[in-house]
């Protein structure tokens, strides 16, 4: 089969993803803004910062690195005065990762006051919309689209700023979480789509926040108040908190690798807590994708363990820990480089030589993007006496660059764009590999929504956008592979 074409990405694209956390009318906003980011360290672990306002004036603290790094003298929260902040951890493109200017929350000053903006996401008509705002006199100092939002939020001819936030939200395409502090807001708002979850919470104290995640909850000792869905923004002030919808036209449809890979397993999105989640889907891969024989399971630490041990109750096997992860390592898939990438396999990852020496062995993982992580967990394996290796993948193919989930915008980092699942078995050098089905994840995940998929996004499975892809449609159209114009006229299943 013909391979995929490489294509190098753009810089002018805008393409950003982390976790959010703000926190309105709290008397130890920063430290609380440090405590709910480190409860999100796994969703960026390239850049963080924190902004603060104390009714007079903002303060802003943001640097490369991880959390306890760029926070590590206790004086640094000290001055960050306020009760109220904005913090991002972040997880940098290729593109930008040198690129301190792309650091958020990013802080922006007007006659008529001050405001701090973070934004999770990918805009898929970023290039469009910066082109015309620089058409119109506009000047940018990054590629963040923070800072696109910016302008087109001083474009607006409405003098009041909830209706201009949500008119500038409207002419915006692809996943975003934005949360903006203004010095008598704070301002949260999810896509249409609502791609990643976005959710609201209250402290014991009254104030309210806004967090990526629900596990921020059970770390800073709040309580679950609701989620944002699809075209739903938040204000929270001194009045309390209120809920608006400013678009009308989406449907729910969640991206399911927050459910497979991103979120924590302490987390509920939609109401279903992922660990669940990720149980029953090694269970119902377990069904579909038996493995005869077999003498052990053992799982990817940490993302995989919840899903190979629901595959280990379902097939009746003993569920081992054949991997042993370095806990001081970062999360590897989300790593800019494929470079990086591989080091931190090499790092992170060690098998057990007593436990699966002469064993066969069924290995789950979550899921397989480029292939680096598997390949070489194989080789290892096999090196420490593995008799068999059955690879067990607990979500479908990975077939489709996704515009609104994972960061991979093209078929050169895919590995499964051009290749059937023999082929990848090949690849990797496995006794035998089996993928769970796309039915069988909707039916797993099991959200609770009356729409198509239950709500979950399948763009990265079938080629099927949930939303207007825009600046990427000739691209994508461009680079299709036979392969994936096969699945996308319902020509070709998965074996």
């Amino acid at each position: 089969m013909a391979r995929v074409k490489r294509s190098k990405r753009r810089l002018d694209c805008v393409n950003e993803a982390g976790g959010l956390f703000g926190i309105w009318n709290q008397p130890e906003a920063s430290q609380m803004t440090y405590f709910g980011l480190h409860a999100l360290q796994h969703r960026g672990q390239q850049g963080v910062g924190i902004v603060t306002n104390d009714g007079q004036s903002f303060h802003s603290y943001c640097r490369q690195g991880l959390l306890t790094h760029v926070f590590s003298n206790k004086d640094t929260l000290k001055n960050l005065p306020g009760t109220c902040a904005l913090g991002q951890v972040r997880a940098a493109t290729t593109d930008d990762l040198a690129d301190d200017t792309n650091l958020q929350p990013r802080i922006f000053h007007f006659n008529e006051g001050t405001l701090a903006v973070s934004h999770i996401g990918h805009l898929t008509n970023g290039r469009t919309l910066r082109a015309a705002l620089e058409a119109k006199g506009a000047v940018f100092s990054s590629n963040s689209a923070a800072e696109l939002f910016i302008h087109l939020l001083r474009q607006q001819p409405h003098d009041d700023f909830e209706t201009s936030f949500t008119h500038s939200l409207l002419q915006l395409t692809g996943s975003f979480d934005f949360c903006l502090l203004t010095e008598h807001a704070l301002y949260a708002a999810v896509d249409p789509n609502s791609f990643r979850p976005l959710i609201i919470g209250q402290l014991p104290d009254g104030a309210y926040l806004v967090a990526s995640e629900t596990c921020v909850l059970h770390t800073l000792g709040a309580r679950f108040v609701q989620e944002l869905f699809a075209g739903e923004y938040a204000v929270i002030d001194d009045s309390g908190c209120r809920v608006e919808r400013y678009a009308n036209d989406g449907d729910v449809t969640i991206e399911p690798m927050e459910y497979i890979y991103y979120a924590r397993p302490d987390s509920d999105i939609a109401g279903i807590n992922v660990h669940s989640a990720r149980k029953q889907m090694g269970r119902q891969l377990a069904k579909e994708q038996p493995a005869a024989q077999a003498d052990i399971v053992i799982g990817v630490p940490n993302s995989s363990l919840s899903a190979a041990s629901g595959y280990a109750e379902a097939a009746q096997l003993p569920y081992e820990m054949g991997l042993i992860k370095n806990q001081y390592t970062g999360r590897t898939f989300i790593q800019p480089t494929q470079a990086m990438r591989e080091q931190g396999v090499r790092s992170k990852l060690s098998p057990v030589p007593s436990v699966v020496s002469e064993k066969r062995i069924v290995l789950v993982d979550d899921s397989i993007v480029r292939g680096t992580t598997i390949r070489r967990l194989i080789s290892l394996l096999r090196e420490a006496g593995a008799s068999e290796i059955h690879v067990r993948i607990a979500s479908p193919v990975l077939r489709f660059p996704n515009y609104f989930g994972i960061d991979v915008s093209h078929n050169s980092e895919l590995v499964g764009a051009d290749r059937t699942i023999p082929e990848l078995k090949e690849l990797f050098g496995c006794d035998s590999l089996g993928f769970l089905s796309v039915e069988g994840m909707v039916s797993a995940i099991h959200a609770p929504f009356d729409t198509p998929n239950r709500g979950i996004a399948l763009d990265a499975f079938n080629g099927e956008a949930s939303a207007d892809i825009g600046d990427y449609n000739e691209e994508f159209m461009q680079e299709l592979t036979p392969l994936q114009k096969s699945i996308r006229k319902g020509a070709f299943h998965d074996e």
